[in-house]
């Protein structure tokens, strides 16, 4: 047993159930909005009918909330604690950096009144999750799908679980939804050609339930893969919704209702899997990790041949989605099954959280958690039993600069009856706080600031998060000393830039479709969109496959201004662009982070460019010319140019990559 304090609680957790152990499937879709589903009556294009089917056996929550991005509210489920607590306040769990508290930043970029936080990128093995309590009280206990919670030592394997199936770190599907995937698992075999990855593992969850010892209880962690990017879906099912859709309505993406229908077929297959008794012995919940992704579009084709561009899906009548601290991001669908216990079918408007479900579950299952972890979740069983519950002040913590529609700056808000409160950092005048209040039993959309009306209910609120931000010794983000007024422009706050993200589409096997990514060892920690890759001896060779074929690497940590220096070799003249993000941004900026040069054909030559990075350099990307020629690397090369840090990164493609 990992955690010794366990021990001290086993035998009394054991003799204190009143009522044989019950089995658990906690459902986490990923990216699936509270209008996605049919639950709320929101959607006349997705079909949802096994969550509707889940809905009948038990409650249903109108008011279910998430963080609005998906590895903090995985971290909250696991451990019931808020982001604010666990430090976990970014996706960036997938990176190779293990970070385990969260830290300060005290520098920013000039147009940013506040500076944003260094997440952390762990969960801390030190703290018992939700899977290890399990596993320790003799729960049979499985994860499958997406984790986005840390690679090799910090994988579901080393969190309580005895089986972790795809076992992939990153934040959606390796490649594609369709089969190949390209999973580097031995116990994981490739699909064949065409098969869906939310089909494949409905069939190894329920695999793994048949093999089960039926003489124990088990824990099935299933969460999906759906309907995170990249954008993909059976093409009978994208024709099916093609001829559903009326242009012209706030949901019309053929291919991300067909994925809503993929990640519905999941939740049946799960729930035919078991036999009546199975099913009254089982608690399962649905949940969601986040808001609906309304800053991604893509392409569609009509039923006529014409082609139009829409976002991925609507929120209405939310405001904002997926990593925003608004409705649309946080507010999810929620469905909690506890047989002999929830009414059938019935609604509940309670207010709960993602960190609520630790307790819950554990009240649920008649188990404890150690009394020196402390959590921030809140057991709502009185209220799955039909009971008044009224949950504490609940709060958000999203403390970043977005680039998605209707983000704010730094913020934390919180919940507390009728009312939300948002605080935004230091964006008020003189470097004091900027605050937003809405009566959303009135306003659900956030439509009017109340926060000039009712100045009493500002500063109550705004003491509540004085109060948690103490108790939990919360970082919080500090005023940025490079603020320049002058490059301030509050009409951006809340707009993305550059219209819609337009992410590449893995098509059905054989048909012609957008670039798909290029992942080789070879590549020292490159990837490749658009491109062929061939590896020369002490070179690497690059060819364009599709329109806009790029390089990029999105893991660099060096101090701006920087001087990128690199030997190539070309076939044919021609122009690349550079194109850079500092870790500070959640994106790359509309304009003014790019940077042009030529490159003649003929024999190798030497570039030296300097980019006027402002901050430190985390994502570039570098745009080849469209050429069935190959472009061929020797070397590159990216230091500091004239700042104080040392540090620098190259890349020798002969097989090298060497950090100072």
């Amino acid at each position: 047993m990992k955690k010794a304090f366990l021990v001290l609680f086993l035998s009394s957790i054991v003799v204190s159930w009143a009522k044989p152990a019950k089995n658990l499937i906690l459902i986490l879709a990923d990216d699936l909005g509270w209008a996605d589903t049919t639950l709320y009556g929101k959607t006349s294009l997705y079909e949802t009918p096994n969550i509707e089917r889940l809905a009948k056996r038990g409650m249903k929550f109108s008011n279910a909330y998430s963080s609005p991005i998906c590895s903090p509210t995985r971290a909250s489920i696991l451990t019931g604690q808020n982001p604010a607590r666990h430090g976990m306040t970014s996706p960036a769990a997938h990176l190779p950096e293990v970070r385990l508290d969260v830290i300060a930043q005290t520098r920013g970029v000039p147009h940013q009144k506040s500076c944003n936080l260094k997440t952390a990128t762990r969960i801390r093995k030190e703290v018992p999750t939700l899977g290890e309590i399990l596993k320790d009280n003799g729960y049979q206990t499985a994860h499958f799908g997406k984790w986005h919670l840390g690679r090799e030592g910090y994988t579901p394997l080393e969190h309580g679980f005895d089986i972790d199936l795809p076992h992939w770190h990153g934040p959606g599907p390796k490649t594609s939804y369709l089969a190949p995937w390209g999973y580097e698992n031995p116990d994981f075999a490739e699909g064949a050609p065409g098969e869906h990855i939310e089909d494949r593992m409905a069939k190894e969850a329920t695999e793994w339930l048949k093999k089960r010892d039926t003489n124990k209880p088990f824990f099935l962690n299933y969460w999906q893969f759906s309907v995170h990017a990249p954008f993909g879906a059976k093409p009978e099912l994208i024709d099916y919704y093609r001829k559903k859709i009326k242009r012209g309505s706030r949901q019309q993406s053929p291919t991300y209702a067909a994925m809503v229908h993929s990640l519905d077929d999941a939740v049946g297959s799960l729930l035919d899997a078991l036999d009546n008794d199975e099913l009254d012995d089982t608690i399962i919940v649905f949940y969601s990790d986040n808001g609906g992704n309304i800053h991604c579009g893509l392409e569609e084709t009509d039923t006529k041949g014409e082609k139009y561009v829409t976002a991925i899906t609507s929120n209405y009548p939310l405001r904002g989605g997926k990593g925003g601290i608004r409705e649309g991001g946080i507010r999810v669908p929620a469905v909690v099954v506890w047989p002999g216990v929830t009414k059938p079918g019935s609604i509940n408007e309670t207010r709960i959280q993602a960190n609520d479900l630790y307790p819950t579950i554990l009240k649920m299952l008649n188990m404890s958690y150690p009394d020196d972890h402390v959590i921030d979740g809140v057991d709502f069983t009185k209220a799955l039993k039909g009971k008044t519950y009224e949950r504490k002040p609940m709060f958000t913590f999203v403390p970043g600069h977005g680039n998605t529609p209707e983000w704010l700056p730094p913020s934390m808000a919180v919940h507390q009856g009728k009312w939300k409160f948002i605080r935004t950092f230091h964006y008020g005048e003189n470097g004091k706080h900027q605050y937003w209040l809405h009566d959303l039993e009135k306003d659900i959309g956030e439509k009017k600031n109340l926060a000039s009306k009712f100045p009493d209910q500002v500063k109550e609120m705004d003491r509540l998060i004085d109060e948690y931000i103490a108790e939990a010794k919360v970082v919080v983000p500090l005023p940025n000393p490079d603020f320049d007024p002058a490059k301030f422009d509050p009409k951006l706050i809340g707009v993305q830039a550059g219209g819609l993200k337009m992410p590449p589409v893995k098509k059905a096997p054989g048909s012609k479709g957008p670039p798909q990514t290029v992942r080789k060892e070879s590549m020292l920690g490159w990837i490749g969109k658009g491109l062929d890759v061939a590896n020369e001896a002490h070179s690497m060779k690059i060819s364009s496959t599709h329109a806009q074929p790029f390089l990029t690497n999105a893991n660099l940590n060096i101090d701006g201004p920087v001087q990128l220096k690199a030997r190539l070799r070309s076939a044919k003249t021609g122009k690349v662009n550079l194109q850079w993000r500092t870790a500070d941004q959640a994106g790359f900026a509309a304009k003014g982070q790019s940077k042009d040069f030529s490159i003649k054909g003929g024999d190798w030559q030497n570039i030296e460019i300097k980019l006027p990075v402002k901050g430190a350099l985390q994502h570039l990307r570098m745009f080849i010319p469209v050429s069935k020629k190959p472009l061929e690397i020797d070397w590159i090369e990216i230091t500091p140019a004239g700042g104080k840090s040392k540090q620098s990164e190259r890349w020798d493609f002969g097989g090298n990559h060497s950090r100072k």
